[in-house]
């Protein structure tokens, strides 16, 4: 008699033949994170506070909480970051006589300051990425948008979707 375990690299499970929701592509679920809304609707904040992650969308249900961005945006930021501030650094030094004490008040308020702006975002675009491309845990079918409806697969009849509420 064998024993039946899961373990983490085991495939998600198969989705229900009875329905299939269309997930965001790529590009759009990394946007629709950029600007700090959920990456399936569209319509759901993503972020309860600076950095918190709510636990799931308020306007969809689709749960939030199992993405694990927990590195990548602030390897982002500091590559993106370092390489803007280095630029201007070099370019205003190389270029102009600039006083020491604009230097030291200038450069590390900008960079504090873009890394700030950029953190958020950043972090919205990650977890945009783990839901398009099923990462972590975004393997389970989203639920349907709201206001959509479903696409079902095979044959239905119209009285059974009208008992449904679907007509």
């Amino acid at each position: 008699m064998p024993i039946e375990t899961t373990h983490a690299i085991d495939p998600p499970p198969a989705e229900s033949p009875g329905a299939v929701v269309e997930r965001t592509r790529l590009i759009p679920a990394m946007l629709l994170g950029f600007v700090c809304r959920c990456p399936h609707c569209g319509e759901g904040k993503l972020f309860g506070r600076f950095l918190k992650v709510r636990p799931e969308c308020e306007a969809c249900g689709m749960k939030l909480d199992g993405h694990r961005a927990d590195d990548f945006p602030p390897y982002i930021v500091i590559f993106l970051v370092g390489h803007i501030v280095g630029y201007l650094i070099l370019t205003f030094e190389m270029g102009y006589d600039v006083p020491l004490w604009v230097s030291v008040t200038l450069w590390p308020g900008l960079t504090l300051g873009l890394a700030a702006l950029l953190l958020q975002p950043v972090k919205g675009a990650v977890i945009g990425l783990q839901y398009a491309t099923r990462m972590h845990g975004f393997q389970v079918p989203p639920p349907p948008r709201p206001g959509a409806e479903e696409t079902r697969i095979g044959s239905g009849s119209a009285a059974s979707a009208a008992e449904s509420g679907r007509i």
